[in-house]
C-alpha cells in the first residue's frame, strides 16, 4: 500500500504535465472533450491517475467539467498565453539579475557549458536534448539567484508553461540560442540590469512564439481542409 501511494502521484503528475502541454500547444483545442480512457491508453497507465490529473487541471483552470459530457478543455487564447509569459518574464528577470550578482567563476563555467551543449543539440536537431538543456540552463540561473520564495513563485507560474513541444515551434531553437547568448554575455559582464532585460525579453519572445503557434493551430482547426495533426495516441480524445 505504501508503494502504491508513492507511485500514483507520480503518474498523476506525469499525466497532468502531458495534458497541460497538449492544451498550451494547441493540440487539444478549447471545447475538446477529454476522455480518461484515451489518455490512459496514450500514456500506457490506468485511468485512475489520469482522472486525478484531470481533476487537478480543472482546479488550475485548464479544464471544465460539463454535466453529461465530462471534461472539456477550457477557453484559452493566445492573449492568455502572452499574459502568462509576461508574469513569468517579470519573475525571471528578477531572478536573472540576482543570479548575475551571485555568479562565481565556476557557476559561469557551468552556464557556458550548458549553453554550448544547447547549441550542439540545436545543430543536430536533437529536440529532446535541446529542451532538456534549455530547462537546465534556466534552472541553473534560478538557483544562482538564491531566493527561495521567488523561485517558489516561479515554480507556480511555470506549471502553466509546457516544457515539451517548444522545439517543434518554428523559430524557437534558433531564438533560444541567440537569446541565451545575449543573456550569458550580460551575466559574464556582471551587468544585472541588462541580464534582467535580456531574460524578460527572452521569456516574452518564447511566449510570443508559443502564442502565435497556438493561434495558428486553433485557426487551422476552424478550416476543415487544414485541420492540424492530432497529438500521438489522442485521435479519439
Amino acid at each position: 500500500m505504501t508503494e502504491r501511494k508513492r507511485v500514483r502521484p507520480q503518474l498523476s503528475d506525469e499525466a497532468s504535465s502531458y495534458i497541460r502541454a497538449l492544451i498550451m500547444s494547441g493540440s487539444l483545442r478549447p471545447g475538446t472533450q477529454v476522455r480518461p480512457e484515451v489518455l490512459g491508453e496514450a500514456l500506457q497507465i490506468s485511468t485512475t491517475p489520469v482522472r486525478e490529473a484531470l481533476q487537478s487541471l480543472r482546479v488550475e483552470g485548464f479544464l471544465e467539467l460539463v454535466p453529461r459530457k465530462g471534461f472539456q478543455v477550457a477557453p484559452l487564447t493566445g492573449k492568455d498565453i502572452r499574459d502568462i509569459f509576461r508574469v513569468q518574464a517579470l519573475i525571471g528577470g528578477e531572478l536573472a539579475a540576482r543570479a548575475t550578482l551571485n555568479a562565481s567563476e565556476s557557476a559561469l563555467a557551468e552556464l557556458e557549458a550548458l549553453h554550448h551543449e544547447l547549441i550542439a543539440a540545436a545543430a543536430r536537431h536533437d529536440e529532446v536534448l535541446l529542451e532538456e538543456k534549455n530547462h537546465a540552463f534556466h534552472r541553473e540561473i534560478n538557483m544562482l539567484a538564491d531566493s527561495r520564495k521567488i523561485i517558489w513563485v516561479m515554480g507556480l507560474v511555470t506549471r502553466y508553461v509546457p516544457r515539451r513541444f517548444y522545439s517543434n515551434i518554428q523559430g524557437w531553437p534558433q531564438a533560444t540560442v541567440d537569446d541565451h547568448s545575449k543573456l550569458l554575455e550580460a551575466i559574464r559582464s556582471k551587468d544585472a540590469a541588462t541580464a534582467r532585460q535580456e531574460m524578460e525579453e527572452h521569456i516574452m519572445h518564447s511566449g510570443e512564439l508559443l502564442a502565435a503557434h497556438f493561434d495558428e493551430r486553433v485557426a487551422a482547426a476552424e478550416r476543415p481542409d487544414e485541420a492540424p495533426d492530432q497529438a500521438p495516441g489522442l485521435a479519439r480524445v
